[in-house]
């Protein structure tokens, strides 16, 4: 990739399935394959210092930040959600599925949503050790991702599923991905207005949430090469700031784009391995992304000598603000 980029210090030891920053400070929260999670804390200068970690009996699977970042949240194959409190550290089980827990995600008012391999989207109030509601959703969970009100499900069979967490317990709307293969990664746009959607076949759906910009829904092809190699979209991260979003997967490369005049604004050039997960910083200065399998070609692919790198890239303004020109 870009030979500036940072390489973070003490990598996990097996694959990473998930990164994610706090909204509050340069702390980088990571699960992986080797049931552990770690935080990471990101110098001025680029440098990283190891700073806390703690397990799950199984393979992590997902990490987010509470609102205030004095907390991290994981889920884990062992069918727990774990929270790990900066301030104490201590660690506790505020969340239990039937199935692995693929994701997890804070609401605004300090309620945890979590979804699973289990079919169901359950909610917490970390203070009780029972969910204060269960959503039946039509498969397994794959991907979620929550903007202010907005929450959007993606699940196996290419459903997915848009909540309004005003009324948390109802699936607001049922769509079908408008790509053709199986969904990889939601992320919501940074207004809450839609969601952009990557599948397996190399492609990534913009959708709008209200009807009346439905006219506004594209997809587009990424991450393919010359010779007509289709990659998986691994991952979806929208700036904070521009609204620009990037897209990464398993050719190991990196875009950014703008959604708004559907263009390219930036790409990057290989990485050297697959990545399964990206993430901006609170303010949008530093792009985060593994290196890592990403279990696109099956589990005979997933050899000991796989890289389990993570990267940080300083995000040059040019790279993400959008284009003036014409707006479709």
């Amino acid at each position: 990739m870009d030979p500036k980029d940072f390489e973070v210090a003490s990598p996990p030891t097996d694959g990473i399935s998930d990164i994610s920053f706090s909204s509050q400070a340069d702390f980088l929260g990571v699960s992986s394959w080797d049931n552990q999670v770690r935080i990471y804390e990101v110098q001025p200068s680029g440098q990283t210092i190891p700073k806390a970690s703690f397990s799950h009996e199984a393979p992590a699977l997902c990490v987010t930040w509470s609102k205030d970042g004095t907390k991290l949240v994981s889920g884990g194959a062992d069918k727990a959600g774990r929270m790990f409190d900066i301030t104490t550290g201590q660690t506790t089980q505020v969340a239990q599925h039937d199935e692995p827990i693929k994701c997890a995600k804070f609401l605004d008012q300090g309620i945890l949503a979590t979804g699973s391999w289990d079919k169901t989207v359950k909610y917490w109030d970390l203070r009780s050790p029972t969910p204060i509601g269960t959503v039946a959703l039509p498969d397994r969970c794959y991907t979620m991702d929550i903007q202010g009100p907005l929450m959007v499900v993606g699940t196996a069979e290419k459903h997915i599923c848009i909540f309004d967490l005003n009324n948390p317990t109802v699936i607001f709307k049922k769509n079908i991905s408008p790509l053709k293969w199986q969904t990889r990664v939601v992320s919501c746009f940074t207004q809450g207005k839609g969601y952009a959607v990557g599948s397996i076949e190399g492609r990534v759906g913009i959708q709008y949430v209200e009807d009346k910009d439905q006219s506004k829904n594209f997809s587009f092809k990424c991450h393919r090469d010359d010779s007509k190699n289709v990659f998986s979209v691994n991952a979806i991260s929208f700036h904070p700031i521009h609204g620009t979003f990037s897209t990464a997967g398993s050719d190991g490369t990196v875009s950014f784009w703008d959604k708004d005049s559907k263009q390219r604004l930036k790409p990057f050039g290989n990485a050297g391995g697959t990545i399964p997960c990206t993430t901006f910083n609170r303010n949008g200065t530093i792009f985060a992304y593994a290196v890592s399998y990403d279990w696109s070609k099956g589990y005979k692919h997933a050899l000991p000598t796989n890289p389990n790198k993570i990267f940080l890239h300083a995000v040059k303004e040019e790279d993400v603000k959008p284009r003036v020109g014409k707006k479709r």
